[in-house]
């Protein structure tokens, strides 16, 4: 009687470690596409209550969404970004109506990034454009 318990826990243990070695490749492919479409980008926070904003060292500034609700504390720091970017567009066609060519440029060069994940990189900003 003890074997017959001791061989049935061996062979249910054995489904269930060859059930989860079946399910890993699915996931990670799965984990591998997203993380095809992520960004990481790096620069200085700024902004406040929800309306966030980094400024890259090359000046391109990315207005934030997503997982923002932490990133108050890090205001005026270099922080590092795990996302998905995107140009803005709306801003484009509202500046062109009613601002000088000047200012509409500026404002197609603002993208926007949907924040995933973020890493604190120092206090202060190293270098504002």
């Amino acid at each position: 009687m003890r074997k017959t318990i001791l061989l049935s826990s061996i062979l249910l243990l054995s489904a269930v470690w060859t059930l989860g070695q079946y399910d890993s490749p699915s996931n990670q492919s799965s984990g591998s596409q997203s993380s095809t479409n992520q960004t990481t980008i790096e620069g200085c926070l700024s902004g406040s209550d929800g309306n966030y904003t980094l400024t890259d060292k090359s000046g391109t500034t990315y207005q934030l969404t997503g997982e923002t609700a932490k990133l108050g504390n890090h205001v005026g720091h270099d922080m590092q970004l795990t996302g998905t970017s995107s140009t803005s567009s709306a801003s484009e066609t509202d500046s062109n109506a009613d601002q000088p060519s000047s200012i509409s440029g500026s404002a197609s060069s603002q993208q926007t990034f949907n924040v995933t994940s973020f890493k604190h990189i120092s206090k202060n900003c190293s270098a504002k454009p």
